[in-house]
């Protein structure tokens, strides 16, 4: 039916419908017999159609003024003291990991469930593991050894959503002529769902792209040795990206294409997520049912803990409750999946494909609870972009004669609205300076302010020895996070290798920053409540002293005494601080 409404012929209807989607993709055998009956000498050519061995030049100017202006403002970001606490965390699980400590964080400890509901000390040698099961990131070990440094991690992460994009365009090349498969590379780039989540601090979704469309590509040119190796590397970026393959085994499946294959990937996949969230991850923490589950999917369970079999169990055994939260959030399903598929007009809610495959990743978001789970601009969105992209190919597959001049026009003017809208969002605060992050009330850094204040933060970070024991406010925590012992205030202890507790040697708080944001939002408002009067407290017991104070930002150091100028300064400060801390505002 939804052929029908899309074309106008009933007969491609109930044939789509009897071949399982036929219509979608009904040439692919037929080409891809032609692809096999060729040698191509270099094996990275071959990712491309006989008649066309060579990326051409606008694919690679797409790609490389894509890289070149996320990489140019999400440096600076980072290098501005705006990159947050997750780049500090995946930066210390490298550094740890290239030191032989592999997966342990201490900034993860943090937030496990052991100090987050049962108050114990953040340790040193805690596996992220059973927060996020993501060994893939082994891969990527070499690459950090040689450049160890949080910003190597921004170049990684904006180098596999570039690579994919040109994956993506050889993907489109097995059904579309060049001039489709360019516009669809394009919607790729200028896509909210990429320009979004690219300017985050570095996340292990960042791969889902690149891995996904390899192994579609691999589908289509019948290298199953390659699609298999891609689907392991898929299942092994993190616990739950299992439900991206089941989308795809669906389809092959259901299609008939490889209905072997397709059964093969969801009991694979399936069987993975059941696996990795009741044994493996259990094995480290208890993180995965008593933290994760229950802020995604706490609505479905019926105590404080539950694990994905039980979570699974509250959402089949309680049809009312899962379909009052399903239709309670359909508005924001809808627009989701409006600014989803903007920059493909729109196309992939006529194909049955990318429904097939991306309605599994879709149902999953829409199943959690919150408000980040359904936000276009983080990492939880690129899940869906294998999918949607895929079946947009197979539909211009079957309709190249609607891609017309006026078409193209109101393609292109969808792309530039997607990379508008974007833009206008400053996703994770990387225009700040050009965008207030708040018009009522007005808040807003500009870039030379920003640049002095990141100069005077840098110069009291260059005072902490590089393995000593520190604790920062977040935004420092990405840039002393290549250590062992690091935790984020108003943590001050931790436990070290030779399991004993000891105090962080040095303290390191941003309260300026604090001060220009807290005007307008309650985070950094409850954050300056709290820490001023921390390190007040910490000064006057003599248990730590200052050793540095420029513009707002404030290093203490253990054991040491405050020079008298110093120590006048922060209490000037401390002053200023009055009317807020005695504020009764939350």
């Amino acid at each position: 039916m939804l052929w029908y409404c899309v074309t106008g012929d009933p007969r491609k209807s109930i044939l789509a419908w009897r071949s399982g989607f036929a219509s979608d993709f009904g040439q692919s055998r037929d080409r891809t017999a032609f692809m096999t009956r060729f040698k191509v000498p270099v094996f990275l050519k071959s990712f491309l159609p006989e008649h066309r061995q060579s990326l051409p030049l606008s694919v690679f100017g797409l790609a490389a003024v894509f890289l070149a202006v996320t990489l140019l403002f999400s440096l600076h970001r980072y290098f501005t003291f705006y990159a947050s606490y997750d780049q500090g965390i995946f930066n210390q699980m490298f550094w740890n990991g290239i030191h032989g400590d592999l997966f342990q964080s201490s900034l993860s400890s943090v937030l496990s469930g052991a100090v987050v509901h049962d108050n114990q000390i953040p340790t040193v040698d805690y596996h992220r593991l059973g927060q996020h099961f993501d060994p893939v990131m082994l891969l990527w070990h070499p690459f950090y050894a040689l450049f160890p440094s949080p910003a190597t991690l921004v170049v990684l992460q904006l180098g596999l959503i570039t690579a994919a994009g040109l994956v993506l365009y050889a993907l489109a090349r097995c059904y579309l002529q060049p001039a489709i498969a360019t516009m669809i590379t394009a919607a790729y780039y200028g896509s909210v769902t990429i320009i979004g989540p690219s300017f985050s601090n570095f996340n292990d979704l960042c791969q889902i792209p690149l891995y996904v469309f390899t192994l579609l590509l691999a589908m289509e040119k019948r290298w199953w040795w390659l699609f298999w190796i891609m689907a392991g590397l898929t299942l092994l970026i993190r616990q739950d990206t299992g439900v991206v393959l089941f989308g795809v085994g669906s389809y092959l499946a259901l299609s008939r294409r490889h209905p072997k294959a397709g059964i093969a990937l969801c009991i694979a996949s399936f069987g993975y997520i059941l696996l990795a969230t009741n044994v493996f991850m259990p094995m480290f923490s208890k993180d995965i049912s008593q933290r994760f589950m229950i802020e995604r999917f706490g609505q479905f369970a019926d105590s404080d803990e539950a694990s994905t079999l039980q979570i699974l169990w509250g959402i089949i055994s309680n049809p009312s409750r899962l379909l009052g939260h399903l239709f309670g959030s359909l508005p924001r399903v809808l627009l989701y999946l409006l600014a989803q598929t903007l920059s493909l007009l729109f196309v992939p809610l006529a194909s049955g494909v990318a429904w097939a495959i991306a309605g599994f990743p879709l149902l999953q978001l829409w199943l959690q609870q919150g408000q980040s789970a359904l936000s276009i601009e983080i990492r939880y969105a690129v899940t869906l972009v294998p999918g949607l992209f895929y079946g947009a190919i197979l539909w211009w597959s079957q309709h190249e004669h609607r891609f017309k001049s006026g078409v193209k026009r109101l393609w292109i003017g969808g792309i530039v609205l997607a990379i508008t809208i974007a833009c206008l969002k400053s996703p994770h605060k990387v225009f700040y300076f050009v965008l207030p992050d708040s018009y009522q009330p007005w808040v807003h850094v500009s870039l030379t302010r920003q640049w002095e204040h990141a100069g005077h933060i840098r110069s009291l970070i260059h005072q902490v020895p590089p393995e000593a024991p520190v604790t920062a406010t977040t935004y420092i925590v990405p840039h002393v996070s290549g250590r062992r012992e690091v935790l984020r205030m108003p943590f001050l202890q931790v436990l070290n290798d030779d399991q004993q507790v000891v105090e962080a040697e040095y303290l390191l708080a941003d309260l300026w920053q604090l001060q220009q944001y807290q005007v307008a939002f309650k985070a950094e408002r409850q954050q300056i409540k709290a820490f001023v009067p921390l390190i007040d407290q910490l000064i006057t017991q003599n248990r730590y002293g200052i050793q540095g104070l420029e513009d707002g930002v404030i290093l203490l150091r253990k054991g040491i005494s405050s020079p008298p100028e110093l120590l006048q300064s922060w209490n000037e400060l401390h002053q200023s601080y009055q009317p807020l801390l005695s504020s009764t505002t939350s």
